[in-house]
């Protein structure tokens, strides 16, 4: 973190996000007291690992008036978090809007609410995470906010946290205490990593759940 002022300059959070990125969401989230994360959105893009800085938006059900704006004030590494209010009667982005994220450099969707032309997110890899798809267009009518903080399938999502998502789901970390759940996370990794090799050595103390139950 800078020693001046405590901001974290552009190159410490593309560091972030790089090893961000390589920690599995359920590692973050044990080290988020298993309070925080997306429960139900799902991933249309396959496999890939998601992880950049919010540019949230707020929008009525099936309007995406304000997803535009927040594309068009998009920067590389951003990722667009959509509250729509789980509403999924009408998709909120489709394929035109994807290419244009994707040549903005934006990092991916996350959207309370639906998508369309699903197979071209599969098709380009392009991380979108979406509560549902549908054949019908959005309206542009507003109204709507960008960069204000946001509900996503239940989890508080604030401009500038960091984004990680990977097939269990999606997590937000709070820019503040990103370094801190960075470390805890690693530690947390390194510690399960020694169980599986403790598992499959056969010397794995399973002990613990017999004094939790007696402690019961």
């Amino acid at each position: 973190m800078s020693a001046d002022n405590g901001i974290l300059t552009q190159i410490e959070i593309e560091k972030l996000i790089a090893e961000f990125k390589r920690l599995p969401t359920p590692i973050i989230g044990d080290c988020m007291e298993r309070l925080v994360g997306t429960h139900s959105l799902k991933a249309f893009h396959g496999k890939a690992a998601m992880c950049g800085v919010a540019r949230t938006v707020r929008v009525a059900a099936g309007d995406n008036l304000f997803i535009h704006h927040a594309l068009n004030m998009s920067q590389p590494g951003d990722v667009i978090v959509v509250e729509g209010g789980g509403d999924v009667q009408r998709a909120l982005v489709g394929e035109l809007m994807m290419l244009f994220a994707k040549s903005r450099g934006v990092a991916g969707f996350v959207i309370d609410g639906a998508i369309r032309d699903a197979s071209t997110f599969r098709a380009h890899e392009f991380p979108c995470f979406a509560a549902g798809q549908t054949l019908r267009g959005p309206y542009k009518n507003g109204p709507g906010a960008a960069q204000v903080t946001v509900t996503i399938d239940g989890m508080t999502v604030s401009p500038g946290d960091l984004i990680v998502g990977d097939e269990d789901g999606v997590i937000a970390v709070p820019r503040g205490n990103a370094e801190t759940i960075l470390t805890m996370s690693k530690a947390t990794l390194a510690k399960e990593q020694e169980t599986k090799r403790e598992i499959a050595q056969g010397t794995v103390d399973r002990s613990w759940v017999d004094k939790r139950i007696a402690a019961l």
